[in-house]
């Protein structure tokens, strides 16, 4: 699967457009656009979980998929059947994209309160392999050890500071993990801005891909 099947529709929201199935990540803020099979919600935040974008993409068939503490809410908008609650460390396998949950969570002491790690209020990233590609939506976090050899073809990472790592943990995670390609998100929009998408390009060693919203 080429890059230029991921969309980056801004702040943290994708939309890849596999072979086998259309799947969103975070919409929020979002136009109409291809329906999706499969949307993956990573935490409970309103730029995050938002099941009036999830509702303008979403068809009788699509699954969602997110940690218990967005079940209630999107329970409103999914399909009846069609939304899975996924933790940590959990997989499955839907329209022939393959999920999987990777914790995601503050470290830094300035940051701690607004994605603590609490088993009470799960928050995720999530692996997605699609086409042949692994992506990794790293979700809102810092670098953590959970990240360590990873091995993504793409990730899709924080860069705006404030409630996430900064580009230069990023930068740093990026290597960590051995990603290949990244795609800087989280900033144009809340918190970030475009130069800290160009100096985390400046010291990630992979290459990456600096996309406008669509």
């Amino acid at each position: 699967m080429a890059i230029g099947k991921i969309h980056w529709l801004g702040h943290a929201s994708f939309r890849i457009d596999g072979d086998s199935a259309v799947v969103y990540i975070d919409p929020w803020k979002i136009a109409r656009g291809p329906g999706a099979d499969l949307v993956l919600v990573t935490h409970e935040h309103y730029d995050h979980c938002s099941p009036e974008d999830v509702a303008k993409v979403r068809g009788a068939k699509t699954i969602v998929v997110a940690p218990a503490p967005c079940v209630k809410a999107l329970g409103k908008v999914a399909g009846k059947g069609t939304l899975r609650s996924l933790a940590a460390g959990e997989a499955m396998t839907e329209k022939g994209v393959r999920v999987r949950a990777v914790p995601a969570y503050n470290v830094d002491p300035s940051r701690k309160g607004f994605h603590p790690r609490d088993p009470k209020i799960p928050r995720v990233g999530y692996i997605i392999e699609v086409d042949g590609m692994i992506v990794y939506h790293t979700g809102d976090t810092d670098e953590i050890p959970e990240m360590e050899g990873l091995g993504p073809d793409v990730v899709l990472i924080p860069v705006g500071g404030t409630y996430t790592m900064g580009a230069e943990e990023a930068a740093r995670a990026a290597g960590r993990m051995g990603a290949k390609e990244a795609v800087p998100m989280h900033w144009g929009d809340i918190v970030g801005t475009r130069a800290d998408a160009e100096r985390f390009a400046g010291m990630f060693k992979g290459k990456t891909h600096i996309l406008e919203p669509e």
